[in-house]
């Protein structure tokens, strides 16, 4: 008799929140980007809930190491979420690809989500989309979204029937107004594909070389963002501010929370009540807080 088929491994997640966040300086000189808030809760929780929500609990965060410690201090080991975090260091900022490179023991052959630092993503179905996402036996994701300063981005174009054409890095003629998100989903080849990335033009891995390797073979798939959904990339001034000003107009006038991951890891079963109470009671004086304990008591309710 033949050997059953092997389940195949979970996909683990990268939250990568390196970099010198130069174009917010002075604010960064002394604090990771990542770390400054974002309204009422820290920017790099946006991109975990993200994970999270996709079902990803095995996630590795990267970041400088002057700036690791504090991630460290700030989302411990995972377990208050129910999930596993890891940290690694990246010396140096030489791209997105190479968190994959720096990841590569761990994967361990598991397909990987990978969450930029500064990206925020809110759409009432989110989780639907990000689980289909998630598993596809074979390929990558990506998620594309409209903006009007497209040459600042991975920029997608799309034929006719709206296959994907070519993805090309912050173009100076974009030929579409389709930014590429700071989300990505790529399946177990992904660590041994990351390792023919060479570095651009100007010394980076970029991740827009390894998405064309998907392209070019097929196997890329990119889900376009529509009207009702939101993405807020972080790392300037006014989209700092703009972000802030998203996740608060939410959550006051809908009582709705936006990139908690208590509230994430709740409903995603991997915590229970009263482990989010307990996450509720150490944030007791804020607004979150306030939020955590009604989820917990409707749920009791309910």
């Amino acid at each position: 008799m033949s050997s059953p088929p092997m389940a195949a491994k979970p996909m683990k997640g990268i939250l990568l929140a390196g970099g010198s966040g130069t174009r917010l300086h002075p604010m960064t000189l002394a604090a990771s980007k990542q770390l400054l808030p974002v309204y009422d809760k820290p920017m790099v929780y946006y991109p975990l809930s993200t994970l999270m929500l996709a079902g990803i609990r095995d996630i590795m965060i990267i970041s400088t190491p002057a700036d690791l410690p504090q991630f460290k201090r700030l989302l411990g080991d995972g377990s208050q979420f129910g999930v596993n975090f890891e940290y690694r260091v990246q010396e140096s900022p030489d791209g997105i690809a190479q968190a994959f490179l720096i990841a590569g023991d761990w994967l361990d052959g598991c397909a990987c989500a990978l969450a930029l630092g500064d990206n925020l993503i809110f759409a009432d179905h989110l989780g639907v989309m990000l689980r289909a996402a998630s598993n596809r036996p074979q390929g990558a994701t990506v998620f594309a979204y409209q903006v009007r300063d497209p040459d600042r981005y991975g920029v997608v174009s799309f034929d006719e029937s709206g296959r994907a054409l070519e993805i090309v890095e912050k173009p100076e003629h974009p030929t579409s107004n389709w930014a590429v998100t700071g989300l990505y989903f790529y399946d177990s080849r992904v660590g041994e594909l990351a390792k023919k990335v060479k570095p651009s033009p100007r010394g980076e891995l970029e991740i827009t070389d390894l998405n064309q390797m998907y392209l070019e073979e097929g196997t890329l798939h990119v889900d376009r963002l529509g009207r009702g959904c939101a993405w807020l990339d972080a790392g300037m001034p006014d989209s700092l501010m703009q972000a802030g000003t998203f996740v608060q107009t939410i959550q006051s006038r809908q009582g709705m929370l936006v990139g908690s991951p208590e509230e994430v890891a709740f409903r995603m079963g991997f915590i229970n009540v009263d482990q989010l109470r307990k996450l509720a009671e150490r944030v007791k004086k804020t607004e979150l807080g306030r939020l955590l304990r009604e989820l917990a008591d409707h749920a009791v309710s309910a």
